[in-house]
């Protein structure tokens, strides 16, 4: 890790560890305050303090509502261009502009797309555009906001589902996207790795394919070689991440391991595997100095699908998911677990893609049914119909 990602980490570590009130440091535009604002009078108003589990006991099921945050992938150059007649969308990428040092609403409009496909662009681009789809959200159906009684984000998501929450203030949240984009980006350079998305089947032996992956590498004269199962997306789907000459040896071993299709995902490294490590010290250096907060609903935790618990939780988790599997069908699985015959909450996917949604499909088909996509590409004149 370069010394230039470690020093901004604790620079701005050091300048906000003294202030919680006033600072130089760019404010969260209105909108991050507002949405939080609006969770906050919609739990005064069920009595006072209460977990979502409460909440959700005093609406209807069907009436309550969950909210997914894409991660690292779904961008595409053009997001963002339905969402900028929403109030305070332009305020978002305003904030955005001061805290990254570049015109992030400019990248995300028009690309190229070479460079918004970048990690270090495009995970703040993500972050940015799934919570100006919570804007969107919010003015479209206020409700939705005010009935929400659980949140997740895939990888990078996570962060824009904590901002949503209000367990940390949009900046801060941003500025450890920046760091954390920074840091993977650096980290997934030093060595040739990337990721590999697999459909397998009852079957399959993906534990056995990364063991065997990794003992070829070795015979490549490759040191320590890295091959695990990174993303856990729907039952008999894997992200598997490491060494790209591992990689290739599952491609063209497919059938041994019974594996139905095998793709290459387009980054640029073997994320959520050891070979993030030298990311983690930069950003928990950032996460430390953030005033995290309680999330006002629930948040679950990539690491083990479970909500967070505690401000400290949140601290420790967020470093330790970017060498740490996606557990998404996890995820997927407590949130909407509940008895036979309850209804499902209404789902929305706020971001770029529908990747999530047809995730869900695949893990949950009558939880699908309730599920919406807040578009971010194009702008609609149809207020009342489809997001």
């Amino acid at each position: 890790m370069s010394v230039r990602v470690v020093r901004a980490a604790r620079a701005w570590a050091r300048s906000v560890s003294g202030r919680r009130g006033s600072s130089n440091f760019p404010r969260p535009p209105l909108a991050a305050v507002d949405v939080a604002a609006l969770l906050r009078e919609a739990t005064a108003a069920d009595g006072g303090s209460r977990d979502a589990e409460v909440a959700a006991g005093r609406r209807e099921p069907g009436q309550c509502s969950v909210l997914l945050f894409p991660g690292q992938g779904s961008q595409v150059v053009g997001m963002g261009r339905g969402l900028l007649r929403y109030p305070r969308v332009r305020e978002l990428y305003d904030a955005a502009r001061r805290v990254l040092g570049y015109d992030l609403l400019e990248l995300s409009l028009r690309g190229p797309r070479e460079a918004l496909d970048r990690t270090v662009h495009c995970q703040p681009a993500v972050f940015v555009a799934s919570l100006a789809a919570v804007e969107k959200l919010h003015h479209l159906q206020p409700a939705v906001i005010e009935n929400c009684v659980a949140a997740a984000g895939f990888s990078v998501g996570e962060f824009a589902a904590l901002v949503f929450a209000g367990a940390m203030e949009f900046s801060e949240g941003l500025f450890a996207v920046k760091i954390r984009a920074e840091a993977m980006q650096e980290a997934s350079e030093a060595v040739p790795s990337g990721m590999l998305s697999v459909l397998g089947q009852h079957q399959s032996k993906f534990a056995v394919a990364c063991l065997e992956a990794q003992e070829h590498c070795k015979t490549q004269g490759i040191e320590n070689p890295v091959c695990e199962v990174a993303n856990y997306l729907f039952p008999d789907c894997r992200v598997i991440s490491g060494h790209l000459e591992a990689l290739q040896f599952l491609q063209k071993n497919s059938s041994r391991y019974h594996f139905r299709r095998t793709k290459m995902l387009p980054v640029s490294g073997g994320f959520h595997t050891r070979l993030m490590e030298p990311a983690v010290e930069p950003l928990s250096q950032v996460l430390k100095a953030i005033d995290v907060k309680k999330p006002l609903v629930s948040v679950h935790s990539n690491i083990d699908g479970n909500r967070y618990m505690h401000p400290k939780h949140i601290q420790k988790l967020l470093a330790q998911q970017v060498v740490s599997p996606v557990k998404w069908e996890q995820t997927m699985h407590a949130i909407y677990e509940r008895r036979k015959g309850t209804a499902f909450p209404q789902t929305f996917e706020v971001g770029p893609g529908k990747q999530l949604g047809a995730i869900l499909k695949s893990c949950n088909l009558q939880a699908w049914r309730s599920y919406s996509h807040v578009e971010v590409l194009e702008a609609s004149e149809d207020t009342e119909g489809p997001l």
